[in-house]
């Protein structure tokens, strides 16, 4: 099976697992690991709406709290399975695990992570503000 397909399939079964009751916009999201594995996260949704998890938060809870490594594929779905593009936030928080390189399925196709999020702030920044400080 295509690597996109597996892990679209996984987003759409993890879709059916999310907790939205306020939205009603269910979200499933499934990456593929450096080492081969697969991690997937649902959003959960809270009635103080600005600490709603986003299914990507969830993801990479599950990339670190299953042994870490660096996303190499990652894909998005509704709760109709159609690919949807993660929100910048989350853009940003894929960009952290899994860098330029990272593959994302898009609406419009395969694009790298450095096409989804142009200069991107990252730990490289947060290091030259430590350097200019010695």
């Amino acid at each position: 099976m295509d690597v996109w397909e597996e892990l679209r399939l996984a987003a759409v079964e993890v879709v059916d697992r999310a907790y939205a009751p306020y939205s009603r916009y269910r979200v499933g999201a499934a990456a593929r690991v450096d080492d081969g594995r697969v991690v997937v996260g649902c959003n959960v949704e809270n009635a103080a709406y600005g600490v709603t998890l986003c299914a990507e938060c969830g993801l990479v809870s599950q990339l670190h709290a299953s042994g870490g490594g660096r996303l190499t594929h990652f894909v998005c779905v509704d709760a109709a399975g159609t690919v949807i593009m993660p929100c910048g936030r989350c853009r940003q928080l894929l960009m952290e695990h899994g860098g330029p390189a990272l593959e994302v399925m898009t609406v419009r196709g395969v694009r790298r992570m450095d096409e989804v999020l142009p200069d991107a702030f990252g730990p490289h920044d947060l290091e030259t503000i430590e350097g200019s400080r010695s």
